[in-house]
C-alpha cells in the first residue's frame, strides 16, 4: 500500500518496503555503495536483508557479463525475512550490467543508469547489437538516464589535485547519492564514513565526498526523477541492542564468546578459500581477545593445527568451503577416534569441484553427516541467518567442548556475505561451558584411564603436562578405559557403540513448530532456506490457506519428536538448494514421504518460488 503527497518536484510515495539493487564492474564499487546504502538504511531504523553477488572470477575482462558485481537490499518498516525477489530499482553502471539484471525485473521498475558507459565498444561486449536505451527494449521500465561520468568530473574541477581516473572511480558514490536522495537516506552516515575511510589522503576524501554530493543534488534538482520514496522506520522489531552484521562477524563473535565463557583460547586455522576466507580475515585482528590464527599451508595442516590446539587445551577451530572438506576428512575421523573437541565451519558454495565458487548452495549436507571413512558419526548443525550464525557457532563450540568430539557447522556463501540487524546478545545470556579437564593425580591415586567414560559417554579431557594424566593418543582403535592400543574386534565394537552413543546423546530440543489451525501441508527446511519459507508461508497465509513451517538447526542428532512432527501431516515439502539431501535422509530415517523442491541456480531461494511450491500442493 503506498500513498503520495508532493514536496517541491517531486511527489512522494510512503511506501511499506523496498528492493535496491546496484549492478556495475566488479570494478565499479557496487559492493562498497550497497554497504555504505545498508548502513544509511540501518540508521534509519527500517528492518533490512541484503545480498551481495560476486563474479566468480577474480577479475573478468571489464565491461563483459561474467564481470557483473551487485548488490542487494530489501528494506521495510516491518519484520521482513528475505533480501527480496526482484528489484524495485535498478541502478546498472554499464551495458554487461543491465543485460544480466535486466531479465529479473518486473514490468514498471525503475532503472537508473549511467548513460554514458554505453558506448558502442561496450554494448559489443555486453553483447548488445543495438543500444537498449533507444531501441525500447526498456519501454516497460521507468528509465532514468544519467551522464554520471560528466557529472562526477564536473563536480571534482572545484577539488584541487583530483584527477580524471578519481573522477572514475567515485562514480559509485554520484549513483548512492542520486538513490541516497531517492529513498531519503541520512546523508550524516555516509558522509562520516568518507571522512574516516579516506582521512589519509584528503584529495580523495573530498573528491568523494563532492560526487556524493552531486548525485544527491542530480536528484534534487534534475525533476528526472519525479517520485521520491519514503519508508518508515520498522516497529514491530524486538526492543535491544542492535547492530548490522552479516554472517561471518557473527560467526566470528560466537567463536569469541565462546572462548570467553570456556575460558579456552581460541585458536583457528585455516586455509584461504572462498567464501570461507573471511572469517579468518575477521579473526587474525582480535590477538587481544585471545585468539590465535594461523594461515597453513593448506587443508590438511588447518584441520590437523586446530586438533593439535585441542589436545593442548584449546578451541580449535577450522573453516573451510566444500573442495576443503574433502580434504579435511582424515583428520575429522582422527578427532572422532581421539574424542577431542575440535569444531568445522563449511561455508558451503555451488559445486562439485571449483563449481561456482561465489554461488550459494546447500549441497554439502551428505558430505557432513557421512563423508567420512569407518563409523565416525558427529554432531552436524546448520545456521539460518545471518545473526543465528553466533548462536549455531556458539552452540556447536559447547557441544564440542562437553561432548569431546568433531562438530561441523554448515553456513553458506549466501549467508556469510548478507547482512541484518542482529540483536546483540547479553553476556550472562549465554549458556556456560565447561571444559571439565582432568584433575592433576597425586603418585599413590589409581592409574589415570583416559577412555574410562562419565555416565554422560564422555572420556576426561586430559591436558598434556599435568601431573599423574599421561596418556597415549593415536588413530588405532583404544582398549576401552585404558587408550591402549587394540585390534580386538569385540572392544572395537563397544567402542564404536560408545562413540556413536554419546554423539546420539547431544541434548537437542523438540522441533519448532509453526503451525496453523487446520494445516495439513508442512514446510520444512534448513540452513539458509529459513528466511524465504517465512517469507512465502506467510504469503499463503495471507491468502487464505492454513501452513504449518518448521526449520531444522540440528541436523544431526535430529531432533527427538521429528518423527511424530513428520507424521501428523498428509503433505511434507521440502526445499533445499541441492537436489534432496536432506529428504533423502528423513525418508529413510522416518519412513515419510517428503517432497522435495531442489534448487541447483547458485543463488538462494526466493519467496515467490516457495509460495508457488506451496500452493501447487494445496491444489
Amino acid at each position: 500500500m503506498a500513498t503520495v503527497t508532493h514536496e517541491q518536484h517531486a511527489a512522494v510515495e510512503e511506501r511499506e518496503r523496498v528492493i535496491v539493487r546496484f549492478a556495475g564492474d566488479s570494478g565499479d564499487g557496487m559492493q562498497l555503495a550497497g554497504a555504505r546504502f545498508t548502513d544509511a538504511t540501518a540508521a534509519s531504523g527500517n528492518d533490512l536483508a541484503t545480498l551481495p553477488n560476486f563474479p566468480a572470477e577474480i577479475r573478468a575482462p571489464a565491461g563483459t557479463t561474467a564481470g557483473v558485481s551487485s548488490f542487494q537490499i530489501h528494506f521495510a518498516a516491518r519484520d521482513i525475512a528475505t533480501p527480496g525477489d526482484t528489484p524495485d530499482v535498478l541502478v546498472a553502471m554499464n551495458p554487461a550490467a543491465l543485460r544480466v539484471n535486466v531479465p529479473q525485473l518486473e514490468r514498471g521498475a525503475r532503472i537508473i543508469v549511467n548513460e554514458e558507459a554505453f558506448t558502442r565498444r561496450a554494448l559489443q561486449k555486453a553483447g548488445y547489437d543495438d543500444n537498449p536505451l533507444d531501441d525500447g527494449t526498456l519501454d516497460p521500465f521507468e528509465l532514468t538516464r544519467v551522464p554520471m561520468s560528466s557529472l562526477v568530473s564536473r563536480a571534482l574541477e572545484d577539488v584541487e589535485g583530483a584527477t580524471s581516473r578519481q573522477a572514475q572511480k567515485a562514480r559509485n558514490l554520484f549513483a548512492l547519492g542520486v538513490v541516497a536522495w531517492l529513498y531519503d537516506r541520512p546523508t550524516a552516515v555516509i558522509e562520516r564514513w568518507i571522512d574516516q575511510k579516506f582521512a589519509a589522503d584528503d584529495v580523495v576524501r573530498r573528491g568523494n565526498r563532492a560526487a556524493f554530493s552531486a548525485g544527491w543534488a542530480f536528484g534534487e534538482t534534475s525533476e528526472l526523477i519525479d517520485v521520491r520514496v519514503r519508508v518508515a522506520p520498522a516497529t514491530d522489531v524486538p526492543p535491544g541492542e542492535y547492530r548490522n552484521a552479516n554472517g561471518t562477524t557473527a560467526m566470528a563473535l560466537g567463536l569469541v564468546a565462546a572462548s570467553v565463557r570456556s575460558g579456552l583460547p581460541l585458536v583457528f586455522s585455516a586455509y584461504p578459500i572462498t567464501p570461507a576466507s573471511d572469517l579468518l580475515h575477521q579473526l587474525a585482528p582480535r590477538a587481544a581477545q585471545g585468539v590465535r590464527t594461523v594461515q597453513a599451508e593448506d587443508e590438511i595442516a588447518a584441520a590437523g593445527i586446530a586438533l593439535g590446539a585441542s589436545y593442548a587445551g584449546a578451541l580449535g577451530v577450522t573453516a573451510t568451503s566444500g573442495p576443503g572438506l574433502d580434504l579435511k576428512a582424515e583428520a575429522i575421523g582422527l578427532a572422532v577416534m581421539l574424542e577431542l573437541p575440535l569444531v568445522v565451519i563449511d561455508v558451503q558454495r555451488a559445486g562439485p569441484s571449483t563449481g561456482m565458487p561465489t554461488k550459494t548452495e546447500q549441497s554439502d549436507l551428505l558430505q557432513a553427516l557421512y563423508g567420512r571413512h569407518g563409523e565416525a558419526p558427529l554432531p552436524v548443525l546448520a545456521a539460518s541467518n545471518p545473526g543465528d550464525c553466533f548462536d549455531t557457532v556458539y552452540e556447536a563450540a559447547r557441544i564440542a567442548i562437553e561432548r569431546r568430539t568433531p562438530v561441523i557447522v554448515l553456513s553458506d556463501l549466501f549467508l556469510s556475505n548478507s547482512s541484518a540487524p542482529w540483536r546483540v546478545p547479553r553476556a550472562a545470556d549465554l549458556a556456560p561451558i565447561d571444559p571439565a579437564f582432568a584433575p592433576p593425580r597425586e603418585p599413590d591415586d589409581p592409574p589415570f584411564l583416559p577412555y574410562e567414560r562419565d555416565d554422560r559417554g564422555v572420556r576426561p579431557w586430559a591436558i598434556p603436562g599435568t601431573p599423574g594424566l599421561r596418556h597415549r593418543v593415536g588413530g588405532i582403535e583404544k582398549q576401552e578405559r585404558t587408550g591402549a592400543i587394540s585390534y580386538d574386534g569385540a572392544n572395537h565394537a563397544r567402542m564404536v557403540a560408545a562413540r556413536a552413543a554419546k554423539v546420539a546423546g547431544v541434548d537437542v530440543p523438540p522441533t519448532a513448530l509453526d503451525h496453523d489451525d487446520g494445516a495439513d501441508i508442512l514446510v520444512i527446511g534448513w540452513g539458509s532456506s529459513e528466511g524465504a519459507l517465512i517469507a512465502g508461508v506467510r504469503r499463503v497465509r495471507q491468502r487464505g490457506h492454513a501452513v504449518a513451517r518448521a526449520h531444522l538447526r540440528h541436523l544431526h542428532p535430529l531432533p527427538p519428536d521429528l518423527g511424530d512432527v513428520l507424521r501428523r501431516y498428509r503433505r511434507v515439502v521440502l526445499p533445499e538448494m541441492n537436489s534432496g539431501q536432506l529428504a533423502r535422509v528423513l525418508r529413510a530415517e522416518y519412513l515419510v514421504d517428503v517432497r522435495t523442491h531442489a534448487c541447483l541456480e547458485g543463488r538462494p531461494l526466493q519467496a515467490a518460488e516457495i509460495e508457488r511450491v506451496i500452493l501447487e500442493e494445496i491444489a
